[in-house]
């Protein structure tokens, strides 16, 4: 190794030294396993292309569904259900999708104006059941099963069913609430009800005006002083 030029201070050179040997290290390390890290970079390269464009193909998946999905409400609107329900069967293909769970469900709608009942509930059942889709919809499912079979059914089993969505909190306490507060009446649990329609009564808006007015009077009925506290809250 060459002295260093004159001038030069000892820390500089050995700087120089110091860069000087790990480039050398370098050169050492990519000689001997440059092919591997090369393949490593491609492999990567290649794994987020492949995301990327799976995130694309959903993206253009959903956006036909939409589509799809949307042009066969209009057949149903127009009174042509025959027609609209084998292009809802289509998008409901995808059993991983929303749109797949909101065709099954729109199935199931067309299927009980046509007063198949059967068929509807097996419809709504078949969302409900379903892990992949989005538990929204599956709530939602669970809830026009239930409707739709009400009056077949046990109150324990529409009691069982729906009780978690009676929380306070639940988008569907107002639908699933009322539905849960009849079956305790029809199996003699006059404070179990009342209680869930003062919880609905004191729901505020997070349940229609019609249904809220109906449970303040249901609660009244059954010993509960129910206070609906959203219209206090408007007019204070």
């Amino acid at each position: 190794m060459a002295l260093p030029p004159t001038g030069t201070t000892d820390q500089t050179f050995l700087r120089e030294v110091d860069e000087e040997y790990r480039r050398e290290q370098a050169a050492q390390i990519f000689r001997r396993y440059g092919k591997l890290i090369i393949g490593a970079v491609v492999l990567a390269l290649v794994a987020l292309a492949g995301f990327l464009y799976w995130q694309h193909h959903k993206q253009n998946v959903a956006g036909t569904q939409g589509e799809q999905y949307d042009a066969a409400l209009r057949l149903a609107e127009s009174g042509a259900a025959d027609k609209a329900l084998p292009e809802l069967s289509k998008i409901a293909a995808d059993n991983d999708s929303g749109y797949a769970a909101m065709a099954v469900i729109a199935q199931g709608s067309l299927l009980l104006q046509k007063n198949d009942a059967k068929g509807a509930a097996a419809k709504f059942a078949q969302v409900a059941g379903e892990d992949d889709y989005p538990k929204p919809f599956r709530d939602l499912a669970l809830i026009r099963q239930t409707s739709v079979e009400f009056d077949t059914l046990k109150p324990e089993v529409v009691i069982q069913r729906l009780k978690p969505l009676t929380d306070p909190n639940s988008p569907w306490l107002g639908t699933a609430g009322e539905m849960v507060a009849t079956a305790y009446l029809k199996a003699g649990k006059r404070a179990e009800a009342g209680k869930l329609y003062g919880q609905i009564a004191q729901a505020g808006d997070k349940v229609p005006d019609s249904l809220r007015q109906r449970a303040v009077q249901l609660a009244g009925v059954l010993g509960v002083d129910a206070i609906d506290q959203s219209k206090e809250t408007k007019t204070q």
